[in-house]
């Protein structure tokens, strides 16, 4: 007996410090910076500006504005968790085909924005960047798109609820970090411990413009579910684009079903 209650309190002990860790150390599961700036949109030919501007804060960021000849609309690019600006030039490209100018922008902490990663700054960064379109480039908001993807699109639907953008767009989105986490982790009280909201699924509700979600079936990290789940909350008018492939690689391998939803959606949206 005295043996098996040795046993319970280890299992135990080693059970709290793995959630202990888990919460002191969440920030480094939830973001994936890299600093480098691998390839620039000049890559693809385009001409593009180089942008820095400061959150609110005080922290310096750092993005890429990329205009199209005789654009129809801005979209107001907010990028997932890993990478930096430097690994989406394939939707810059796919952006920039279907007519749009491209502002694409560094939360802080990753790329050459200063600063640390975490949900209230990267609040303010995404504030400061639809700040810049809207003051510096005088872009109008009546025909300007918020698009996010991944973690970007819990960004993007916040920054939604509080600007007056045409239409937002929501790709491979989870409901909540929480919901999110507590199915990564199903033996860990996630919700319970969990620094971070990023409540997709709440922003949404409040939101009366159109809203495009896209979301694969297969996509191995954040379940269809979720998506399907956002789109169920969304008040009209709402769209689904259902899509296939990966999480990182759908809406590549998804070809033209993608650009023409996209493109399908921006049409209707914009006045």
């Amino acid at each position: 007996m005295d043996m098996l209650f040795r046993l319970m309190a280890v299992v135990v002990l080693c059970y709290v410090i793995i959630a202990a860790a888990v919460y002191f150390f969440q920030d480094r599961l939830l973001y994936f910076p890299t600093r480098e700036l691998e390839v620039t949109p000049a890559a693809l030919g385009l001409a593009f500006e180089e942008v820095y501007f400061q959150a609110e804060d005080g922290i310096q960021l750092h993005g890429w504005y990329i205009p199209a000849p005789q654009a129809r609309a801005t979209v107001l690019f907010c990028h997932g968790n890993a990478g930096n600006i430097s690994h989406r030039l394939d939707s810059i490209r796919i952006f920039h085909g279907l007519g749009l100018n491209v502002f694409i922008f560094d939360y802080r902490g990753y790329g050459t924005s200063s600063g640390r990663p975490g949900e209230k700054g990267i609040a303010l960064d995404a504030g400061a960047a639809w700040q810049w379109l809207t003051q510096v480039k005088r872009a109008d908001p009546a025909r300007l798109i918020i698009f996010g993807r991944s973690l970007g699109a819990a960004v993007a639907a916040e920054l939604a609820c509080s600007r007056a953008a045409a239409a937002v767009i929501l790709e491979s989105a989870f409901t909540s970090y929480p919901d999110f986490g507590a199915e990564l982790y199903p033996w860990l009280p996630v919700r319970l411990i969990a620094e971070y909201r990023y409540a997709t699924i709440e922003h949404v509700t409040a939101l009366r413009i159109p809203i495009l979600v896209v979301h694969s079936p297969d996509d191995e990290l954040v379940p269809f579910r979720h998506g399907r789940a956002i789109f169920e909350a969304c008040a009209q008018p709402k769209y689904f684009l259902e899509i296939s492939g990966g999480h990182n690689e759908g809406f590549l391998l998804s070809g033209d079903q993608y650009v023409r939803g996209l493109d399908s959606f921006i049409s209707s949206a914009l006045p």
